[in-house]
């Protein structure tokens, strides 16, 4: 094996190696969600396999000629890789979402490749190998040709391949890329014949793969997106990102409002501004536009400024939902909110909406109180922030954020049933902040009868010692509680 060869080879399982990690947090999401425990397990696997591989890889180095071993450790890594997203799609229906669970379906699916890419390593370093006093420039050089190799792997998948395309077709790409190498140096160890074993398994594994069904109708850069038809509402639309309802729209109706949170979050507007007064809002996380339609039937004139960080879900649900993100008083920003808010004008929105998640979580650095800082900022003095928080008992990620908010604004106040604020159930809270007084009473009165409002000292006392999230210290994932 020639030398620019050999690194080619260390170049491409390591880069192999890391593009695996990068879409694997993509492929679990639909069935465990978008969490730091998703992505903790996925880590803490594909680092485990590397070693594995390593001490495997130095072993069989030592057994047997190296030079017979790599091809095969590409063929298998390679056709490990392809088969990951049907083993995914076939363990997912059945998982759960704890942290052993998701390390087990992440270990199941991509242990695998990641041991078999990783023994290339001490392989090839064996083969190179051909004088003592060249021991520490040999194993030195092909260390950094891998970690160059894992680099490339990272921003690859990150910033091009999962833009371009879907998780399949990036783990069948790179499994047949493997597979080829593998196949070439297998040929020129042992003739073309050899050869012909390891491309029929990739056929097989490329057709086994083929005919398990994805649960994605759209894949994004972020989420596996479902639009599912209400059967009871044929113009009703279930908004589905990952394992989670996101939005119910009604297309045909923009005041039908399906979801309670929803409700309450128009029930709050409705209370606090004058009927028909047309509004400036801003809305932080875009979801199914199931609000921004809500606020342009039920207030003409009004304006809606939707910051939403997944361009291809907002490309979907404009032809999906027959809604346009920018026009009729729309205007949507592609881009993480926590950037964007900062070009907003002053004083400039009468409410701020706040629905944006990442799996059942709010993404922590949109709970922090230099977060709420800046949309305290681009209210007008008299403005509403209304925020849809889940949560579930003892419901400390909940407390947090109301010790946050309490940081920051004058008055604030939380909307949801009576079981949830007594601390007996969870699920979907709406808090409400305002440097003006919040009007309780009539927010009250038009509150379904199974559901209140807090204000004032009672969230004072329902908020208890929680400290409020900054910056520094905002472990979001880690308090929130689910079912």
């Amino acid at each position: 094996m020639s030398r620019r060869f050999a690194e080619f080879v260390v170049f491409l399982s390591s880069a192999s190696i890391l593009v695996i990690e990068i879409v694997a947090g993509r492929m679990l999401a639909p069935y465990v969600g978008v969490t730091l425990e998703t992505f903790t397990g996925i880590i803490g696997v594909i680092l485990g396999g590397i070693a594995w591989g390593a001490w495997l890889g130095g072993r069989l180095a030592d057994a047997r000629p190296p030079e017979r071993v790599i091809g095969p450790a590409l063929v298998v890594g390679g056709i490990t890789a392809a088969l990951s997203p049907a083993i995914v799609d076939i363990i997912g229906r059945s998982v759960g979402r704890d942290p052993l669970s998701i390390v087990i379906a992440a270990g199941v699916a991509f242990l695998a490749p990641a041991i078999a890419l990783s023994t290339v390593g001490p392989l090839v370093v064996k083969v190179s190998l051909t004088s003592l006093d060249e021991t520490g420039v040999t194993v030195g050089r092909f260390s950094a040709v891998g970690t160059v190799g894992a680099i490339a792997g990272t921003f690859l998948a990150g910033f091009v391949l999962l833009r371009l395309f879907g998780t399949r077709q990036i783990a069948f790409g790179v499994g047949a890329v493997l597979v080829l190498v593998g196949v070439i140096l297998i040929a020129r160890q042992a003739g073309w014949k050899s050869g012909i074993g390891p491309t029929a398994a990739l056929l097989a594994v490329t057709g086994f793969a083929a005919i398990v069904t994805s649960p994605c109708e759209f894949e994004t850069e972020y989420v596996c997106l479902l639009v599912v038809v209400d059967d009871e509402r044929p113009t009703g639309r279930e908004i589905w990102s990952d394992i989670y309802r996101i939005s119910y729209v009604d297309v045909a109706d923009g005041t039908h409002l399906q979801a309670r949170y929803a409700r309450q979050m128009a029930q709050v507007v409705d209370a606090t501004f004058a009927r028909n007064e047309p509004l400036n809002a801003l809305y932080i996380g875009g979801g199914g536009f199931t609000i921004p339609r809500w606020l342009s039937q039920s207030r003409p004139g009004s304006t809606n400024t939707v910051l939403e960080i997944d361009r291809i879900m907002v490309e979907v649900l404009e032809q999906e939902l027959a809604f346009d993100a920018n026009g009729d008083g729309n205007t949507t920003r592609i881009g993480d909110a926590r950037l964007l808010i900062a070009d907003e004008m002053s004083d400039s929105y009468d409410i701020v909406v706040g629905d944006a998640f990442s799996g059942a979580t709010v993404p922590w650095h949109l709970t922090t109180v230099e977060f709420l800082d800046e949309v305290r900022r681009v209210l007008t003095p008299s403005g509403v922030y209304v925020i849809n928080v889940i949560d579930y008992p003892p419901l400390d990620f909940l407390r947090a954020e109301l010790a946050s908010f309490s940081q920051v604004f004058s008055y604030v106040g939380v909307v949801a049933p009576d079981s949830y604020l007594v601390g007996d159930k969870g699920g979907n809270f709406v808090v409400i902040a305002s440097d003006t007084p919040i009007p309780i009473d009539s927010i009250r009165l038009l509150l379904e009868e199974s559901s209140s409002i807090i204000s004032g000292n009672a969230v004072t006392v329902f908020t208890g010692t929680a400290e409020p999230l900054t910056d520094n210290y905002a472990p979001a994932d880690q308090l929130i509680s689910r079912r």
